[in-house]
């Protein structure tokens, strides 16, 4: 029930959801108008100082983005927090913590790194720099401004129509008049083509001319096991297992990597960071087919009732490797000045 709703909300966000969702469009429109009012007040009283700051104790860089999801936000975390290993800092991940998945892959990704997650983002940094951190990422921070930050690194996806409408009659937290705020914007794309994320790289530059703007692809990597070592392609049938907010990208993905039709992958779809039970894994594996999953899925599966109820089933993840196709100086820049602040002792 609770995957069928989330689907539905989707399909009335793209406004494909015929005459209910346009129902739903104009029973909503003073909710959304309430929303826009409440987040713009909010901003406001942080733009003139009226709520308060916290100072962070070593420089914090953002990532975050304008919609509630899709944007490839936890492998571009992954990606500053290893160019910042790179470059001699001590990183840490700075999360609220919405789900376990994205905790577990980044402890898995980067294990001698500390992974703090806690609703308070000040109380999170504090226990990063106590386990040893000097510089911290902080995963989908750009709407939580009351802990202060050197650097906001905003994502927009290329499959997301921008602007888009509010929620909650869209994906949209904020308008694009917040990436007035941004040091930089990277636009991403995992199905839609490279013109569509150069014509949304296009359509930033021009309402805010001085925000830099850089272009990343997420593109399917080296097929792995559960454990995360290598695995052999899936053959034949396959169906794709997955918790994520846009399960029909994973199988469209799956698809294109396996050079078949998405008519020839099943979907098993599960709400947005679902915790697998064991009975929901055996019944997938009384499918027959070969079992695909994200590597968010993956972290999940590979532990507890969920692990045993596979059985010694082969499980194939589809992992993704980021490509940078326009601005990568832009994004060293952004860690060279971190680590400048880090040098200088501040956040600034």
């Amino acid at each position: 029930m609770e995957r069928s709703v989330e689907e539905w909300v989707r399909r009335w966000w793209r406004r494909e959801a015929g005459w209910a969702g346009r129902l739903a469009s104009v029973a909503f429109w003073p909710a959304e108008g309430l929303f826009r009012w409440g987040a713009a007040a909010r901003n406001l009283a942080f733009d003139r100082g009226v709520l308060p700051v916290t100072p962070p104790a070593v420089p914090v860089l953002s990532v975050g983005n304008l919609t509630v999801g899709g944007t490839g936000k936890t492998p571009l975390v992954r990606w500053f927090v290893g160019a910042l290993e790179e470059a001699g800092g001590a990183p840490a991940v700075v999360a609220r913590g919405y789900g376990r998945d994205e905790l577990l892959l980044h402890r898995r990704w980067h294990p001698d790194v500390p992974v703090v997650a806690h609703p308070d983002r000040a109380r999170a940094l504090a226990a990063a720099v106590q386990a040893g951190a000097d510089v911290a990422v902080l995963d989908d921070g750009f709407q939580h401004r009351r802990l202060g930050r050197t650097l906001d690194v905003v994502l927009l996806a290329a499959e997301t129509p921008f602007p888009g409408r509010r929620l909650p009659r869209g994906p949209y937290r904020e308008g694009p008049a917040a990436l007035a705020r941004a040091d930089l914007v990277i636009v991403t794309r995992k199905s839609a083509p490279p013109e569509a994320a150069e014509a949304l790289a296009g359509a930033v530059r021009r309402r805010h001319p001085s925000v830099p703007v850089a272009r990343a692809a997420l593109v399917p990597g080296a097929w792995r096991a559960l454990g995360g070592g290598p695995a052999p392609a899936p053959e034949g049938k396959a169906v794709v297992v997955t918790a994520v907010a846009e399960p029909e990208g994973v199988r469209a993905l799956a698809a294109r990597t396996l050079g078949r039709p998405e008519t020839d992958v099943e979907l098993a779809a599960f709400p947005d960071h679902h915790e697998f039970t064991e009975g929901e894994v055996r019944e997938v594996a009384r499918w027959g087919a070969a079992l695909v999953v994200t590597e968010k899925d993956a972290v999940k599966l590979a532990e507890g009732p969920a692990a045993a109820a596979l059985g010694g089933r082969r499980v194939h993840v589809l992992t993704l490797e980021l490509v940078w196709e326009e601005g990568r100086e832009l994004a060293d820049a952004a860690v060279e000045r971190m680590m400048r602040a880090r040098a200088a002792g501040g956040s600034a």
